[in-house]
């Protein structure tokens, strides 16, 4: 049966991949990787195999694509096809540290429901900000996290290993997608990416913000329906 690993992002658990667990866990094995309590995205990596059969797809979003990376990096006969989704592949940039310390610490002095106020919200198309049907489980989610874990989190990224070079050696099917209103992870780097991949497939979905599998479910399944 095919089996399908699904990596989440920063402060996101198995809600952020909802629409795709219920599209395609009728027709085959389903996974959404649990990182624990890993601090890094080997470690992450490393995680996501324990927990996957011997071949699998997959797809990764955010944070999740480049344990995605890692996961192939590791292990790429494993790896049966991969989507990499609203992300990016470049180093740590100067005064990164600085602005995600900057919610660390707020998570630590006011819990993670200042975090998710203040953290959520720019994730997202900002037409559907006040949407509670989207943001409504969103929050849940991130408030299920504890400030240790959102710290061991943010550690991973800000150590995350170099993935840029990764890209030429990927080998199977490879979907890139990315919302067209993703303020995070723009289009542009994404288009930069899909062109050091052989083959690679670049879907935009119109109307969608950093959390297009949620936001756009339609249009990301569809993709991953081409892709799978």
């Amino acid at each position: 049966m095919p089996h399908l690993m699904l990596l989440p992002g920063l402060l996101c658990d198995a809600a952020a991949w909802a629409p795709q667990v219920e599209r395609f866990s009728p027709r085959m094995g389903v996974t959404v990787a649990d990182y624990g309590d890993a601090d890094r995205i080997t470690a992450m990596a490393e995680a996501a195999l324990s927990q996957a059969p011997p071949r699998f797809a997959l797809a990764g979003h955010s944070m999740g694509a480049r344990v995605a990376l890692e996961v192939w990096r590791l292990a790429p006969e494993r790896v049966e096809r991969i989507a990499l989704l609203d992300t990016g592949v470049h180093p740590v940039a100067e005064g990164e540290p600085a602005k995600r310390y900057v919610l660390r610490d707020l998570a630590y002095d006011q819990g993670m429901a200042a975090v998710t106020e203040a953290w959520l919200p720019p994730m997202v198309h900002p037409v559907r900000r006040d949407e509670a049907a989207l943001m409504a489980p969103l929050r849940a989610m991130v408030q299920r996290f504890t400030p240790k874990r959102f710290e061991g989190q943010l550690e991973a990224l800000l150590n995350r290993p170099e993935a840029e070079a990764v890209l030429p050696t990927i080998a199977v099917p490879c979907l890139i997608g990315v919302g067209r209103q993703d303020a995070w992870s723009p289009v542009a780097q994404h288009e930069a990416m899909a062109a050091k991949v052989p083959h690679a497939k670049l879907v935009v979905f119109e109307d969608a913000g950093h959390f297009a599998p949620v936001e756009r479910p339609e249009a990301v399944n569809t993709a991953m329906e081409a892709w799978l």
